[in-house]
């Protein structure tokens, strides 16, 4: 968007994000919560709309959706009622969504997002609500017909819809990613984007700065990716801008994202409230929340991003950069926790989970509980690398891989077997020197004459095989000074 919007308009962005829980079974049916198997092997008469067949409450997606409002700070709502959302669409076999809407199961709260440089921003949330997903619409692009799958339907959602308050797409972002971290953190959710476990919704639309009136809103439905959210708000932008710009009017509407030409296409327009025409389930009874069970989840709540994020930056003083890189997974941020009660060489530790560790993980497809080594050997290499016993250069390249391949064998055995530590007697390192100059004394006059280039080499002769057993540092010092000595 270019300079002139900037000032003339501001984007005002709401989302929706719907959150698929992980209960055993689906919302208001005994069926599992499995929508990856073969399709339409995961169904029920409950979801297919069979007549006389009732819905059943699952008491643990309530709880889960307890959780996900104590974290933003929400107000539980004690007395819960489902209503018919009605709307025709084929993925929805009854033709009506059950869901919350006079009462939704949390009111009000936020989230707090963060940039690398610790600026903060609450982004408020006005309702978190319950309700069943639908099926699934496949396009099948060679027949040109479109199947449904209806594995996914009846999977308890929690919704999540904020105010009108985010700014821009990297707001969004933030918003977004602070969400999956928290959903992690309380697994309730797998938080997969591209299976559409975790889905957004972005409203968004523009108003001069010096109005006070919202603009036409435009809603984008079911964006699968956080990159899609910030390219789907910065083309919707830009969009509209366009449309203002020319004088014309915004058309209140869905519209759907896509990803390959990165452009927004009209589905329908908006529909309005009351065209859901929503009424109280009659099938399912109230549901009472108490003090004690809000309570008692509350005590079943571990440790969240935020409080790791404090302790890191505090105890260990990490920057806000490197602690925001391993923040979004849970079973590393415990991995890097536990290994910092080993050592207090923090900033090592987290380069090497940064580094080598998830290099490894990533290319093996692991997570961290399955790496390959003991934790008392990764914490012996780093603090014989911190000791400048031996080169980090030498521990990452051989032993590092050594013990990922031998996990039963003791690291100070392969030290020992291989001679590994680092001489760093200074009689012996300036012995050494002097044997060098002897033998190139030739070259260190080139050096000494401008060819400055000499110096990698007389380093190379002197590491030649020994690269893990001599202190690089050192012997760049001493060689210096004695080749000044030639210079004088």
């Amino acid at each position: 968007m270019n300079n002139f919007c900037i000032k003339k308009y501001k984007s005002i962005i709401g989302l929706e994000v719907h959150l698929q829980l992980l209960t055993k079974s689906k919302f208001f049916s005994s069926e599992l919560n499995n929508y990856t198997l073969k399709s339409n092997n995961n169904i029920d008469l409950f979801t297919l709309a069979y007549p006389g067949v009732l819905p059943n409450i699952n008491k643990k997606a309530i709880e889960f959706a307890i959780k996900m409002g104590l974290i933003c700070h929400s107000n539980i709502t004690k007395k819960n009622f489902f209503d018919r959302k009605n709307y025709f669409y084929p993925d929805m076999a009854k033709g009506y969504q059950i869901t919350q809407n006079k009462t939704p199961i949390c009111r009000n709260g936020y989230i707090s997002i963060s940039d690398n440089e610790n600026n903060q921003k609450k982004i408020n949330i006005n309702r978190i609500q319950l309700e069943e997903d639908s099926g699934k619409l496949v396009h099948d692009v060679l027949s040109k017909k479109t199947l449904i799958n209806f594995n996914r339907g009846g999977i308890p959602l929690v919704e999540i819809i904020t105010d009108p308050i985010i700014q821009d797409s990297n707001e969004a972002c933030l918003f977004l990613t602070e969400i999956r971290k928290i959903i992690r953190y309380l697994e309730i959710c797998n938080d997969n984007m591209e299976e559409g476990a975790l889905r957004c919704d972005v409203n968004i639309s523009l108003m001069l700065k010096s109005e006070k009136i919202f603009g036409k809103k435009v809603e984008i439905k079911n964006i699968n990716s956080i990159k899609n959210v910030k390219l789907a708000i910065e083309h919707e932008t830009k969009r509209q801008f366009k449309i203002l710009q020319k004088g014309k009017k915004i058309i209140s509407e869905t519209r759907h994202f896509n990803a390959l030409k990165n452009i927004t296409i009209s589905q329908r327009e908006k529909e309005g409230m009351s065209d859901y025409r929503y009424f109280m389930e009659p099938d399912l009874s109230p549901i009472v929340i108490s003090s004690l069970w809000i309570n008692a989840i509350k005590k079943k709540i571990s440790s969240l991003p935020i409080n790791f994020f404090n302790k890191f930056l505090k105890l260990y003083n990490l920057s806000y950069y490197n602690i925001n890189i391993i923040l979004n997974d849970k079973n590393i941020v415990l991995f890097f926790d536990k290994l910092c009660n080993l050592t207090f060489y923090y900033k090592s530790v987290i380069n090497w989970i940064i580094g080598p560790i998830k290099l490894f993980l990533n290319k093996n497809r692991v997570s961290v509980e399955n790496l390959p080594i003991q934790l008392k050997n990764l914490i012996i290499l780093i603090e014989l690398i911190e000791l400048k016993k031996i080169s980090f250069s030498f521990a990452y390249q051989n032993i590092y891989f050594y013990l990922l391949k031998n996990y039963e064998i003791s690291l100070l055995c392969i030290i020992k077997k291989f001679n590994l530590i680092q001489e760093n007697s200074n009689t012996k390192i300036i012995k050494l020197i002097n044997i060098l100059v002897k033998n190139y004394i030739d070259k260190i006059y080139e050096y000494c004459n401008g060819k400055k280039g000499i110096f990698g080499m007389l380093m190379g002769i002197m590491t030649k095989d020994k690269i893990n057993k001599i202190n690089l540092k050192k012997i760049g010092i001493f060689l210096k000074k004695k080749i000044n000595i030639f210079n004088n």
